[in-house]
């Protein structure tokens, strides 16, 4: 009796799992499946991966040789509106290659599935919903929208990219902004080729890999059938559910955290053929890029700006330093030429034809300015790099940078310059560019890493002589001066905006204050020099009169409300841009009437590692209150191990910034 109640019980817990259990088979969809309203572990997620299953394998022709097959299997849940946008895909292929065959993007089995009047229905992906589309010259994007496609919908879809290129593999995305129940992904390589395999982001996956047998058959060159055996690796990578890679404040590019797998070619040993090394190292990269005749050539072809040269540094009333020679020559080609807004490092019409019309690509502007200097006698060179929105580089590769700015070396000094944006200064880069590295390269072959971010403090001080009238409201006089990137910012975001705009802009921004009197000094011209702004202010929202007791904010309309770090834990690094010093001088004319009951204590403070800090300083002088506040973020990247310091740092931070000024009347 016993035993058949046991083998009740298993069988009753064997069922139970098997509905329960997801079938990770294109076409298996469940009626559990469709009616599931939410997802289990994330009651927020708009949709989820139910499955994704991606395998790489290789197939033999006798006039291409091998070739790789890149297969992709998934299958999605649409649980609200918001995530009926995952009904449409996108897949990029490469057609730019000199000596191999465009790649192919082939769809197969799209099918979208609902519940109607309680049974499955199936709707087909037809051709009309698929379409390919040029992105440049060297990209084309094959585009599906799925049909059919509501809330509660899932829909599943494979997809194939078949390709000669076997030296880099496509990404294989795991982490998606939404969860993934489960994701595979297994590589079937050959033993004549070995890959390196690199793992990003937090997600923990597991790995395995085995030896086994393997064989090809292909039609050979008398179109008979013929077939080889070999060895081939096998590789599986699978994880469960994957957390939805959410956005944080302060990420440079959300998209250098998510977990990925990416396979580069390593070695290939063909039989009865040398070992041919892949492996590129940057000195590797370098040489490739400089031999290519839209690079290397282009940064020879001088002679067309000699009289421009001479012209401009001629003109000079007196002897001038190299410090000085690059300055006027930097000014002359930034002035004289106009980006067109493409990125890029190499030529598209060549320097000499960009001159001439004084338009062309970053490479075209940039490479005219690293030739000017170099015929002036000044050691110039390209520096690559990859823009925040294009992600980090992670091998050594030509094809991960999509940017070039100039490197000068002057008196012992190395000064980075971009001579395609209008706004730029020494050292002062686009934001955009500010992406952890670049790569210097010269013509010898050689290169040398270049850090990116500034190590010198971009500056805002902030000078208010501030009225208090018995009634509570405010007036005064407001200057700051903003230095480096402060500057570059205000100019690229402020400076072409009317100024009417401008100031709307401001008021809201300063939590309603009234501006009159508003002047700007060096917003477009005098670039080297700090922004000045200047106007009067006038406000009731900042101080409460409450039983013959005003209590005042000390930092005005300054003051931060919320703490930008709110979550519990963080992973990803903390990416401040750029050092930044923000000084605070506010003083504060006591009303007639009146006199101080408290003000906020002094204070300093800062992170273990002193990377942000922070102080307060306050004094009564008279019928005078000054409040002075410092805040100091050191570095521009943090690193995820100090985000408990940091949050806590502005929390406490923000505390203090709601300590009043209080005034008593007398």
């Amino acid at each position: 009796m016993k035993n058949k109640i046991l083998m009740i019980m298993v069988l009753l817990l064997l069922m139970v799992l098997s509905i329960n259990a997801q079938d990770f088979r294109l076409g298996k969809v469940s009626i559990g499946e469709l009616k599931e309203k939410i997802h289990p572990k994330d009651s927020s997620a708009v949709g989820a991966i139910l499955f994704k299953r991606g395998r790489t394998y290789f197939n033999y022709d006798i006039k291409k040789g091998f070739y790789v097959n890149h297969e992709i299997q998934i299958r999605i849940k649409i649980y609200k509106k918001e995530g009926l946008d995952w009904a449409n895909f996108e897949i990029p292929y490469y057609v730019g290659y000199q000596n191999l065959s465009d790649e192919m993007v082939r769809f197969s089995d799209g099918v979208t599935y609902n519940i109607e009047n309680g049974s499955i229905v199936k709707t087909k992906l037809n051709n009309e919903g698929t379409f390919k589309d040029n992105v440049n010259e060297n990209w084309k994007k094959a585009t599906i929208t799925m049909p059919n496609v509501k809330v509660g919908s899932v829909i599943e879809l494979k997809y194939i990219i078949i390709s000669e290129n076997l030296t880099k593999f496509p990404v294989f995305q795991i982490q998606y902004p939404i969860p993934a129940n489960h994701v595979e992904y297994c590589s079937e390589i050959p033993e004549y080729f070995i890959y390196k395999p690199l793992l990003t982001g937090y997600v923990k996956v597991k790995s395995d890999s085995k030896m086994e047998y393997a064989s090809q058959t292909y039609d050979n060159e008398y179109k008979q059938t013929s077939s080889f055996s070999y060895k081939q690796i096998k590789s599986t990578f699978d994880v469960d559910d994957v957390p939805p890679l959410l956005k944080e404040n302060y990420v440079d590019n959300i998209n250098n955290y998510k977990s990925s797998l990416q396979y580069e070619l390593e070695t290939t040993r063909y039989p009865n053929q040398p070992v041919k090394d892949y492996s590129q190292t940057w000195d590797g990269v370098a040489r490739t890029i400089y031999a290519d005749k839209t690079f290397g050539k282009e940064l020879q072809e001088r002679l067309y700006l000699i009289e421009d040269l001479k012209r401009i540094i001629n003109n000079q009333d007196k002897t001038i330093s190299d410090s000085e020679k690059t300055n006027i020559v930097f000014q002359f080609i930034q002035n004289k030429m106009n980006w067109n807004g493409k990125y890029g490092y190499y030529t598209d019409k060549g320097v000499k034809q960009a001159y001439l019309d004084r338009t062309g690509n970053v490479a075209e502007i940039n490479f005219n300015l690293i030739n000017m200097l170099n015929l002036a006698g000044i050691t110039a060179n390209p520096v690559l790099l990859s823009t925040v929105e294009h992600g980090i580089p992670v091998f050594p590769n030509r094809t991960v940078f999509n940017y070039v700015v100039a490197a000068v070396d002057v008196n012992g000094e190395r000064i980075l310059l971009d001579a395609a944006n209008k706004y730029t200064t020494n050292n002062v880069l686009p934001l955009y560019a500010l992406n952890w590295n670049g790569r210097l390269i010269r013509q010898d072959e050689t290169s040398e890493e270049i850090k990116l971010i500034p190590d010198k403090p971009s500056k805002e001080f902030f000078n208010l002589i501030v009225s208090v009238a018995d009634d509570g409201s405010i007036s005064g006089k407001y200057l700051v001066q903003k230095t480096d990137y402060e500057a570059l910012v205000f100019r690229e975001r402020e400076a072409n905006m009317k100024s009417e705009n401008y100031l709307e802009k401001k008021e809201n921004e300063f939590n309603g204050i009234s501006i009159s009197d508003y002047s700007v000094e060096n917003k477009d011209t005098n670039l080297s020099k700090a922004v000045v702004e200047k106007f009067t202010f006038a406000t009731n929202n900042h101080c409460e009169v409450i039983g013959g007791k005003m209590y005042i904010n000390p930092m005005l309309f300054f003051t931060i409300d919320k703490n930008p770090f709110v979550q519990e834990k963080r992973k990803m690094p903390v990416y401040f841009g750029y050092p930044r010093q923000e000084k605070y001088n506010l003083n504060f004319k006591i009303p007639e009437g009146y006199e101080v009951e408290s003000i906020p204590k002094q204070l300093k403070m800062a992170t273990e590692d002193k990377s942000l800090t922070f102080s307060v300083n306050s004094v009564v002088n008279g019928d005078n209150i000054q409040i002075a506040v410092s805040k100091e973020i050191n570095i521009g990247i943090a690193a995820a191990d100090l985000y408990e310091g940091l949050k806590s740092f502005y929390q406490k931070m923000i505390e203090m910034q709601h300590e009043k000024i209080v005034l008593k009347r007398i």
